[in-house]
């Protein structure tokens, strides 16, 4: 059985990911450690947990892997910790605004043959499963454009957090999008992102409505997210092809796939797959890996043009 501990409770995904290893027969779930113990995210969120100290975690020879899971500001020098004390890491997005220290971090994890997974548990939607292996299959034809949304509705003490970050909810949010994007069709040539405020008038550097559009050889793609959109949010993925369109909506949790083709569509009824699922279903990727029995659903190249993707269509990046 793989140990696994946590590190930290203030990213959004915490008390989800904790369940998930609390509930896998595969995984020991260790403990938590809280880098900010006045910072616990409502402890009784996560039931059962010890809390741990740092060297409890990182000076174990007997943890086999961290769940890296503060708040965006403080995960990469965390994860970097867990990698030179030779464990894996699944790394919650996105994976902080430092782009050279990210790279040597894959770096690291490559040479030291340990895994980092990125928390974006949309790879693990049924929704998002079906739509990009048509469009990498080539059933929809050349992919010419994509369209993503992926607003939400965050308080003024969550935005403040976010404003840490160039690009604001962009920031905080795209990741989820680009992943998706990278995946179908690879790193753009061109990103050109417009960040406006809107909505926060307590914040005036921080980017609550947001349009970014990327630019590839012969296709494009927009995402748009916003962090004032009325619940429930109206999410949807939308690959446009030459020969067929897959459009998923809602997305979040996905609900039908509706493919479009000359005059006639057919809609697929998926089975509504909920968040904590999706935590699940992430975790048995990662432990499948860390097991030797499947390889990673993403490359360590992909995370790291996923990550620069999102850098660059903040501004963090240039081009």
């Amino acid at each position: 059985m793989l140990r696994i501990a946590q590190v930290g409770t203030g990213h959004g995904h915490a008390p989800g990911k904790w369940r998930a290893l609390r509930a896998s027969p595969d995984v020991e779930a260790v403990g938590i450690y809280e880098p900010e113990p006045f910072s616990r995210n409502r402890p009784e969120m996560f039931d059962g947990a010890r809390w741990l100290t740092s060297e409890a975690v990182f000076e174990d020879p007997g943890i086999d892997a961290v769940a890296i899971e503060v708040r965006n500001h403080a995960s990469l020098p965390l994860a970097a910790r867990a990698i030179a004390a030779g464990k894996h890491v699944w790394f919650d997005k996105p994976a902080g605004d430092d782009w050279p220290a990210f790279a040597d971090l894959m770096r690291a994890a490559v040479e030291r043959r340990l895994h980092v997974q990125m928390g974006y548990m949309f790879r693990y939607s049924p929704g998002f499963e079906q739509a990009t292996s048509l469009a990498r299959a080539g059933a929809l034809g050349e992919v010419f454009a994509v369209r993503a949304h992926m607003s939400t509705n965050v308080n003024l003490a969550e935005r403040k957090e976010q404003s840490r970050h160039r690009g604001g909810i962009l920031y905080d949010l795209g990741g989820h999008m680009l992943d998706q994007l990278v995946w179908l069709l690879g790193e753009p040539r061109q990103v050109s992102t417009t960040l406006r405020n809107d909505a926060t008038p307590q914040l005036a550097d921080y980017a609550d409505n947001t349009l970014t559009l990327l630019e590839y050889p012969r296709a494009m793609a927009v995402l748009d997210i916003a962090a004032m959109e009325a619940r429930p949010a109206a999410r949807r993925f939308e690959v446009y092809g030459t020969r067929e369109s897959a459009i998923l909506e809602p997305f979040d949790p996905v609900r039908t796939l509706r493919i479009v083709r000359d005059d006639t569509q057919q809609t697929i009824d998926l089975a509504p797959v909920e968040r904590q699922e999706l935590y699940a279903r992430e975790l048995a990727a990662f432990v499948g890996v860390l097991r030797g029995e499947r390889a990673p659903d993403r490359s360590a190249d992909h995370e790291l043009r996923v990550q620069r993707t999102l850098l660059r269509c903040t501004g963090r990046l240039s081009e």
